[in-house]
């Protein structure tokens, strides 16, 4: 081959590299990818082919080159140029204020802070060199770490090369230190991976993200898909830096990823909002933290501060409280729900997590308590993070005595004492099959009554279990025969809450059909399912005598939703509900969809809290128009309708750069459809 062929392909190659890594910022930095999957993936197997027919012009940089061989013995011990500390913890505001006192102590004037994120990771070096990514580093002892550069190859947002772009000059040599972490959602993933295997699984994101560290063969660890933020700077040659802001926008240009919430604050009292503000939000970010990190912005004000032997005087982290911790296992109780699954509660000697009181924690079932082993008495570790109940996460098996005792599938309804039994071969569920247990009527009751199916304000369960346990409700329809005079021998009521629950239950009797499905319960058919399978049948008579074959017919009820409507309205206990509910006057009336179904196709999911109407009105419209709502986001939907205090939905939004709207908005886009 000729030496012009030679610098032609040289030049391919060159371009090649510089795409992808272009592709791999966009992705895995930004969240803002510019091409398909299929395409990146043309554009990398084009690269691999090259280097393979030309192995003189592939280099350790290159972007095939994120995952070596498997080391052949353990990591090679490296010491730190610069030793990475360990940050003070602080654990109030008051603490914050006193770090703040004692800081102005040694510096004057005007101070400038920067509040970052603290991730709840694992802590990496990373060296440059000519721009190019020659070592990564574990923390270890802070002085000494292990050279896990192949492991950290595998992070596709740690880029291999960094960028020349703008004003900012490449430095000839830069130590940057950063956050090892991985999103909640891979985490979740993995955990359900290793149990499929029978293999222990991981207890957080942080013990995942160091175990993928420490494993050996980078092929493992790039299926891991871990990610990281950079956030401090350890030694720089060729460039100089004045402020921890600057040199943060700074290797944003070089492509290094800094995580996008830190902020630049000018008083303490903007730190403190700051932390207050992400205590409360930290539940919508799609990755764990577990606090603030608080820098003095000034480097030169930094120096002047120094550090101890443990830690630097100029940066401080205020924790948040613990989303972790361990007590006893005291007992196990048994709960009922409305279907009748016998669901195993751990009652736990008080601790405080996540910062609240917990005292009980699910056990989710009887294959998940033999799976973790777990025994009342153990000494045990539970979680709890933002509104979900509190679980139990493993035993802590070393510090067993020999009188912890195994927890036991129950022999008959711990409620009504009538016949359990597993549901089905290959299901993890047992259930009390007598239809008349009092917690199933209860837990039936809460269902009916709730916001998303027949909203009847007032019916809580304190209410329930009093009608129930007196007797004056033996099932869903009793309550449409409720008088004034049952409600007022109930120790909760007076005359004004009796006469209120009374109009409520009577409103409740205009709710459309789709409400009603939703409400009766039937296993499997959700808010959507019902709204299909009310739109399909005009009349509840109709469903009830709708054969699976002719169901399974439905666009998007399946053979499992299918049977299970038939079982329901096979029951005559269900059957005579509805006779019931019929003579009640419930108007049982069709949500119609409109004609020309403007929204027709789009995918909607609604987070947060509107004001102009319920939850369920807002579905309510847009499934009149046509419109396809769902629970969750994902790359399919089409939009999410945003209230106050967004959840999670809303972050994972962003991240995959779905069109998003508040509640305004909202009402304008169905008046204007509703014009069409």
């Amino acid at each position: 081959m000729t030496e012009k062929n030679l610098k032609r392909i040289e030049k391919v190659i060159r371009d090649l590299k510089n795409k992808i890594r272009h592709h791999n910022y966009r992705y895995y930095v930004l969240n803002q990818p510019e091409i398909s999957d299929e395409e990146y993936d043309k554009l990398y197997k084009k690269l691999e082919k090259l280097e393979l027919d030309f192995p003189q012009f592939k280099t350790k940089t290159s972007p095939t080159q994120r995952v070596g061989a498997k080391a052949k013995e353990g990591f090679r011990q490296v010491k730190h140029e610069v030793p990475m500390l360990s940050l003070s913890n602080t654990y109030s505001f008051e603490e914050v204020k006193k770090w703040q006192k004692r800081v102005t102590k040694t510096i004057s004037g005007p101070k400038k802070y920067t509040v970052e994120l603290k991730m709840d990771g694992v802590s990496a070096s990373l060296v440059y060199e000519k721009g190019d990514f020659v070592l990564g580093l574990s923390r270890g002892n802070g002085e000494t770490g292990d050279d896990i550069t192949g492991n950290l190859k595998t992070v596709h947002s740690i880029p291999l090369v960094l960028k020349k772009s703008g004003k900012a000059s490449l430095p000839n040599r830069i130590i940057v230190r950063g956050e090892i972490y991985i999103d909640i959602e891979d985490f979740k993933k993995l955990n359900a991976q290793k149990k499929k295997t029978a293999k222990q699984l991981f207890i957080n994101p942080r013990n995942a993200t160091a175990g993928s560290l420490k494993l050996l063969n980078p092929k493992i660890a790039s299926r891991r898909n871990l990610r990281c933020f950079i956030h401090t700077l350890g030694k720089a040659q060729g460039i100089d830096f004045e402020t921890q802001w600057q040199f943060l926008q700074t290797i944003k240009e070089y492509g290094l990823p800094v995580n996008p919430y830190t902020k630049k604050c000018h008083s303490i009292d903007e730190v403190i909002e700051f932390c207050r503000k992400w205590q409360e939000a930290r539940e919508n970010l799609p990755y764990e933290i577990d606090g603030i990190v608080i820098k003095i912005n000034s480097f030169k004000e930094q120096k002047k501060l120094g550090v101890t032997l443990k830690s630097p005087r100029w940066a401080i982290a205020y924790k948040f409280p613990a989303q972790q911790a361990t007590t006893k296992l005291e007992d196990v109780k048994f709960q009922v729900g409305r279907t009748g699954t016998i669901t195993p509660v751990a009652i736990l000697k008080p601790v405080k997590c996540g910062g609240v009181t917990i005292s009980r924690a699910t056990l989710h079932n009887f294959d998940e308590i033999r799976r973790l082993d777990v025994r009342i008495k153990d000494r045990v570790v539970i979680e709890r993070a933002g509104d979900v109940i509190p679980k139990i996460v493993k035993p802590v098996k070393s510090v067993r005595t020999g009188k912890e005792k195994r927890i036991n599938i129950p022999r008959k309804c711990p409620v009504c004492g009538g016949k359990i039994e597993k549901e089905r071969e290959g299901e993890v569920a047992y259930k009390c099959i007598n239809p008349s247990c009092s917690a199933q009527i209860k837990r039936r009751l809460e269902y009916f009554a709730s916001k998303n199916a027949m909203d009847i304000e007032g019916l809580g369960e304190s209410v329930i279990k009093q009608l129930v346990d007196e007797k004056l409700v033996r099932n869903i329809a009793d309550i449409y025969s409720l008088e004034k005079s049952d409600l007022l021998k109930l120790d909760l009521f007076a005359k004004k809450k009796a006469d209120n629950l009374l109009k409520a239950i009577e409103a409740s009797k205009d709710r459309p059909m789709a409400r009603l499905i939703y409400a009766l319960g039937i296993r499997h058919v959700g808010e959507k399912a019902a709204f299909v399978l009310s739109n399909k049948y005009q009349n509840i008579d109709d469903l009830m005598s709708a054969k699976k074959e002719n169901l399974e017919k439905i666009h998007e009820v399946g053979p499992i939703m299918a049977q299970s409507s038939v079982n329901f309205f096979h029951q005559n206990e269900a059957r005579e509900i509805i006779v019931k509910l019929k003579k009640a006057g419930l108007s049982m009336k069709i949500i119609q969809k409109r004609g020309s179904e403007p929204l027709k196709g789009m995918k909607i999911v609604f987070t947060g809290e509107l004001k102009s109407f319920t939850r369920a009105q807002s579905k309510n419209m847009a499934l009149e128009l046509g419109a396809d709502i769902s629970s969750s986001v994902s790359s399919q939907t089409d939009l999410v309708v945003m209230g106050d205090k967004p959840g999670s939905k809303y972050e994972k939004a962003k991240k995959l750069n779905i069109k998003i709207i508040g509640e305004e908005q909202f009402k304008k886009l169905l008046k204007s459809r509703e014009k069409k």
